[in-house]
């Protein structure tokens, strides 16, 4: 059977009204609202063959028709138009966004999560850059004000972290020069996961005469390096799903905030359509995972330096409006890289 012209508008109306409205469609419904020059009964007929072909689906004999999987992966791949942001929508962006230049990245991708959710209006998901898989590429240690540093600490990855060091005495400039440069000649190159405290120990015998500064700095060092949990999942707007009638179902949107809560599986969702540089749709029963074959998955990967750093994205059902989320997913993700790039080139 062929998927002609016709059939295409036809199921482009479905699919848009069903995404709008959340109620199948029927014939008499696609024949007011929608001027395609043909008869309520010639649409009724192409709907039966296109629910034959498998690109709707009619829950009830009596009832209109939802698209498929099928059909929504045809709508994506080939019929939806994808538009620009709205004037109020580039400014929550950059509102929310660009005034983060110089925060940490995982702390970028965060906030980014937020303003993804209210744009989109569903659950939005990000696995931040893991800190352990990362060598140390420099630490810079800068002098405050007495009894205060500042460490910065970059990674090949493009991930920083800052923190307040106390000591008691003030560090004489030179002194904390040298420091610098033993710990960077020590470090550089040094993947987190190799720094032990058998590699500290080791690391505090070249360091004679700076004791005080050393037992301040490295446990501040270890601390905020080897501790981080790897690849932390966050998420936000969860209770967005209650925005869909379909989830007024108790069962089902337990079976939902149930998944958006299983760090595990949310890792395996993202990683699933994680291809660099590329955004992924994964719809229904494209997703492995048992409780996710009722949504629909829209990611892509954040990077620096042509590096993948990780992957944020949208979870909600498969009726969501995908043109709108696809441009604001990308218009993100675009401010998050430019951020990233910002911070890592401009730090010392």
């Amino acid at each position: 059977m062929e998927m002609d012209e016709r059939k295409i508008r036809i199921l482009q109306a479905i699919i848009n009204d069903y995404i709008n409205y959340g109620e199948p469609v029927g014939s008499r419904t696609i024949a007011k609202k929608y001027d395609l020059g043909i008869s309520s009964a010639t649409i009724r007929n192409e709907m039966a063959d296109l629910e034959e072909m498998g690109f709707i689906e009619q829950l009830h004999t009596s009832s209109g028709r939802k698209p498929s999987d099928k059909g929504y992966r045809l709508y994506v791949d080939r019929l939806m138009q994808i538009s620009n942001l709205t004037f109020e929508e580039e400014e929550a962006i950059k509102n929310y966004l660009i005034d983060i230049a110089f925060y940490e990245v995982d702390k970028i991708v965060r906030t980014a999560t937020n303003i993804l959710s209210e744009l989109t209006k569903l659950t939005s998901i990000v696995k931040a850059p893991s800190v352990q898989r990362s060598s140390i590429k420099l630490i810079q240690l800068m002098s405050l004000d007495k009894g205060s540093i500042l460490s910065t600490i970059i990674t090949d990855s493009g991930i920083i972290k800052h923190n307040l060091i106390k000591v008691r005495n003030t560090i004489d400039t030179n002194k904390l020069l040298t420091l610098n440069n033993i710990l960077n000649k020590s470090l550089a190159g040094v993947t987190v996961q190799q720094i032990s405290l058998d590699f500290l120990f080791n690391l505090k015998q070249q360091l004679t005469g700076y004791e005080e500064i050393f037992d301040a700095i490295i446990p501040v060092l270890y601390e905020s390096l080897v501790n981080n949990e790897y690849d932390n999942v966050y998420t936000q707007g969860s209770t967005n799903i209650f925005n869909y009638p379909e989830y007024n179902n108790i069962d089902k949107a337990k079976e939902f905030l149930g998944l958006v809560n299983n760090e595990e599986s949310l890792k395996n969702l993202l990683d699933q359509g994680s291809i660099h540089g590329k955004l992924s749709v994964k719809i229904g029963q494209e997703n492995f995972i048992e409780c996710a074959k009722e949504c629909s998955i829209i990611t892509a990967t954040y990077s620096y330096n042509g590096g993948t750093l990780g992957t944020i994205g949208v979870i909600g059902p498969t009726r969501i409006h995908y043109a709108k989320v696809i441009t604001v997913l990308d218009s993100i993700v675009n401010v998050i890289n430019n951020n990233i790039s910002k911070i890592y080139d401009n730090s010392p």
